[in-house]
């Protein structure tokens, strides 16, 4: 029997009818040993996420030294859990004035944010009568806030060994001054990931209010085609392109065990899901491609010079500028003479584009300096891009019959990926066309 790590997110387990949804799931297959679980998420649209109740408790002890009126909010939530799970032995109240004092104690964003997960996980664990693990006690950060593999896994492998079955509180581990620590916001997929590579599952299931990847986004498009089965390569780059089902970064730990993911929604578990393989292991089959997605709000610096393809250092020269200000790019398509930076435009606030420009001139002496604001970058993603012959040329006939004007054009070494980059103002018109080229639907009219 292959050993199963369960992942349960936010809206899965936002009040207790819904996790008496995942003590069922969990307990139909027993090889289901280990739920790594998020805060409570919303129950309803105008209700609010117990992590940013929490993010309200820090900034109350952070400036007042106390949180207690923060925290009532916190309070009355898990409370409530408590009570709609018919656990009226389970003393949460110890609990929660313990947390309270911790968060005023603390002042930590890290740690306060971290408790969301933390009660949700003592909840869970009691309600199934299974143990209790605290992430802090097997994940760990090292000196530069990276993911410590060599301290975590070895730790995790001998700590869930010892135990038939576990709940495990998602986001966050210790850093390596023994302090709380928080991965990225939905950081919960990645420990989920981590904790599958840890025990060598032999699949790690991601449960959700979804029931899988859809092949563009159903905001734009209706009733987008759902994707059965995807290739951890393909699924980086959508995810990486705002469909986000999964954290992106969540990718890595399973995949460097071959370990497949399967996306599945808590409120139709009956549903097939979406399967993602090791590429190895994944066939190429169905469309040519798999996915559409995007982002919009993007800013490029367009650099132009004389006799740059042998000038030996100019790419390095022009990325240092970026390095020395902490500045990220996307992408950075070049030719002989030119070379792009591809940029979110909230990084170039408070004046940091200026900054850039002034200094790569200085950096490189640039004979030509252009900007381009407001542009969204659209992905095409799909393994069978790489043996059809035209695909490009579909794709870019479908955005000439929509009329819309291609502004940056960026393919990957891969060739399972086209970016191209266009106007804000043509974003879904693109996403639209594209998917309707590629996956034979009917147009809107």
């Amino acid at each position: 029997m292959k050993l199963i790590v369960c992942k349960f997110g936010g809206s899965s387990l936002a009040d207790g009818n819904n996790i008496l949804r995942v003590e069922k799931i969990l307990r139909a297959d027993p090889a289901r040993r280990f739920a790594v679980v998020s805060a409570p998420g919303k129950r309803f649209s105008a209700d609010v996420k117990v992590t940013d109740l929490l993010y309200g408790c820090f900034r109350a002890a952070q400036e007042t030294g106390d949180c207690s009126a923060a925290f009532a909010d916190v309070r009355k939530r898990f409370i409530s859990i408590v009570s709609e799970l018919g656990m009226e032995s389970f003393d949460i109240q110890s609990i929660l004035d313990e947390t309270e004092r911790e968060i005023d104690l603390q002042k930590s964003a890290d740690f306060t944010a971290s408790r969301g997960e933390y009660l949700n996980a003592r909840i869970i664990a009691a309600k199934l009568g299974w143990q209790f693990i605290d992430a802090k006690d097997i994940i760990f950060f090292d000196e530069n806030g990276l993911f410590d593999e060599a301290k975590s896994y070895p730790l995790i492998e001998a700590k869930l060994r010892e135990c038939g079955n576990a709940v495990i509180p998602g986001f966050y581990g210790t850093d390596a001054n023994g302090k709380i620590r928080t991965f990225s916001r939905g950081g919960s997929d990645i420990s989920g990931s981590i904790i599958a590579r840890g025990v060598n599952a032999g699949l790690y299931e991601n449960w959700t209010d979804v029931s899988g990847f859809l092949a563009c986004d159903p905001r734009l498009v209706e009733c987008p085609e759902k994707i059965e089965v995807i290739s951890f390569k393909e699924l980086r780059e959508l995810s990486y392109m705002g469909a986000n089902v999964l954290h992106a970064d969540s990718i890595f730990p399973v995949r460097r065990g071959d370990i497949p993911i399967k996306i599945k929604n808590t409120f139709q578990p009956e549903d097939a899901g979406t399967l993602i393989l090791p590429s190895k292991k994944y066939k190429k089959h169905g469309n040519i491609v798999t996915g559409i997605a995007g982002k919009k709000d993007f800013t490029v610096i367009f650099l132009e010079k004389s006799m740059m393809n042998s000038e030996i250092g100019f790419a390095r020269k022009v990325l240092s500028v970026l390095e020395q200000n902490a500045v990220s790019f996307e992408h950075m398509p070049s030719g002989i003479d030119t070379l792009s930076l591809v940029i979110e435009s909230k990084n170039l606030s408070d004046g940091m584009l200026d900054r850039l420009i002034e200094q790569i001139r200085d950096a490189v002496h640039p004979d030509y300096v252009r900007v381009l604001d407001q542009i969204a970058l659209v992905a095409t993603v799909g393994h069978g891009m790489t043996a059809s012959v035209g695909t490009s040329a579909r794709l870019f006939r479908a955005l000439s019959d929509a009329g819309i004007n291609i502004r940056m054009i960026d393919q990957g070494s891969s060739e399972i990926n086209i970016i191209v980059g266009i106007d804000n103002a043509d974003y879904e018109r693109c996403l639209r066309a594209i998917y309707y080229e590629f996956f034979k639907k009917k147009k809107a009219s």
